[in-house]
């Protein structure tokens, strides 16, 4: 057992233990909790190199829990036993890149990797405790059905789930809304994911409601998710490097809400060895947009063939920031109450014109996706998802002689078959847990994108 401490982005919450912070989610003083310092990987990464995945998932991860190293492991072979693949995230070479096959789960995106070990873990500590736990939870597409497949059916678990009506995919919303069980509740929000998520950060900012119905998180909010994340950087830079014989990789990551690629660059703060990060936006640009210019401004939130990035408010942005702000909380208090208060925040580019020598930037069009999605099916015969395709896109303009370029593939096709009609004119999109799900019943909550009518509901039918 490991003695980590987690503090708070903002720094007004006394440090808690792992376990603590799993079910408290979002800090008690609004900011986002991180561990009280990155522990190093330098010298264990050639004993790693060979390891499988579940394997090296409880070597990293042991170094930031406070579990017995035999709890630690059976929660993570419990985790990964429900995926496909048996090396859980494969990494397959197409064309100049390889591709990491995140999508393997029981919900086919990369939020079951972390949420598969995330609803074993509350369900562990909350028989432990006896305690119950009611999760508030915002999607934009990916992430509720992969909460609500980890925690369906357990007990002294309700889970609340909220969507922004009619702008996810048709699969994404049925993979939500056609679990029935009990003690899962849907909710289609008349508005957009930030307006679910800016809801959801209210009721935790809410102390007294908060505790009074046991919230917690399983937004990438809550640090087991970004922890669980780390694990498949350093597995697939292991990976490329053995084939390759290169001694660093770079990463192309499509992101809306910097979870995704938080968890890389912690793998860096770490010791592995990537020598860049490639930060991939659609439309929806003002991740990009910031590395690009020192300036993190609000726009409008468009609706686009990747909708679990069409996102403008990046929740765990705050966690880069406070890097960034050289570990100062007064100083990122400061810079968030300026954002909440003008939707705009601003950091000086360093001596080479940049926000981060670490982070390359780019954004990606609507033609420019069903582009890449198109050429990689005629070319390689590989069919990309719409965020993967935004990813292999910005890579592809940073590919490297030195480092091997890894994209993350975030979900499976078959998710997104309007898309793949669109770009390859053939209806390709296809997967049988997918196909089965075209007839079966649904039920969820269609309420306006107001705060009272969600905390209304959450009271009314909470644990």
């Amino acid at each position: 057992m490991k003695d980590m401490q987690y503090i708070s982005t903002r720094g007004l919450t006394e440090p808690i233990g792992f376990q603590r912070s799993v079910m408290t989610g979002l800090a008690r003083d609004g900011g986002l909790l991180l561990p009280q310092s990155i522990p190093t990987a330098a010298a264990s990464l050639a004993g790693w190199a060979a390891l499988s995945y579940t394997e090296l998932a409880f070597e990293i991860m042991r170094l930031y829990v406070d579990l017995p190293d035999a709890k630690l492991k059976a929660l993570i072979d419990r985790s990964y036993a429900a995926f496909r693949h048996p090396d859980v995230a494969p990494v397959v070479p197409v064309g100049d890149v390889f591709v990491l096959e995140l999508f393997h789960g029981p919900t086919l995106a990369f939020k079951d990797i972390a949420l598969q070990f995330l609803g074993n873990l509350f369900s562990d500590i909350l028989e432990q405790t006896g305690e119950k736990l009611n999760i508030v939870a915002a999607t934009s597409g990916d992430t509720g059905s992969a909460a609500i497949h980890g925690v369906r059916g357990r007990p002294r678990i309700h889970i609340f789930v909220m969507h922004p009506h009619r702008r996810v995919s048709p699969l994404q919303e049925r993979q939500m809304t056609s679990v029935l069980d009990p003690n899962v509740f849907n909710i289609a929000v008349n508005g957009s994911f930030d307006d679910c998520q800016g809801i959801m950060k209210r009721l935790f900012s809410d102390l007294p409601f908060k505790d009074r119905y046991a919230l917690g998180a399983v937004n990438s909010v809550n640090w087991a998710r970004v922890l669980s994340q780390i694990v498949y950087y350093f597995y697939a830079a292991f990976r490329v490097m053995e084939k390759t014989g290169a001694g660093q990789v770079q990463f192309a990551v499509p992101t809306g809400n910097f979870g995704d690629i938080l968890a890389g660059y912690i793998a860096w703060r770490m010791g592995l060895p990537i020598s860049r990060l490639i930060l991939a936006t659609n439309e929806n640009d003002i991740l990009s947009r910031f590395f690009n210019t020192g300036v993190y401004s609000l726009g409008q939130v468009v609706p686009t063939l990747s909708p679990s990035m069409d996102i403008q408010v990046a929740s765990n942005f705050e966690r880069y920031l406070y890097y960034r702000l050289h570990e100062d909380a007064a100083a990122l208090r400061e810079t968030m109450e300026l954002f909440g208060a003008t939707g705009s925040l601003s950091v000086p580019l360093n001596e080479n014109g940049r926000v981060d020598d670490l982070i390359a930037a780019g954004a990606v069009n609507t033609a420019q996706t069903l582009d890449v999605i198109r050429r990689y099916h005629a070319e390689h015969g590989y069919l990309l998802d719409p965020h993967t395709a935004v990813g292999v896109f910005v890579g592809e303009r940073h590919l490297s002689s030195s480092s091997p370029t890894i994209c993350l593939a975030t979900a499976h096709p078959a998710k997104f078959g309007q898309a793949i009609r669109d770009a390859t004119g053939q209806d390709l999109g296809h997967h049988e847990i997918l196909d089965r799900l075209l007839d079966a019943p649904t039920r969820c909550e269609v309420l306006p994108a107001d705060e009272q009518a969600i905390r209304d509901f959450v009271s009314n039918r909470a644990l």
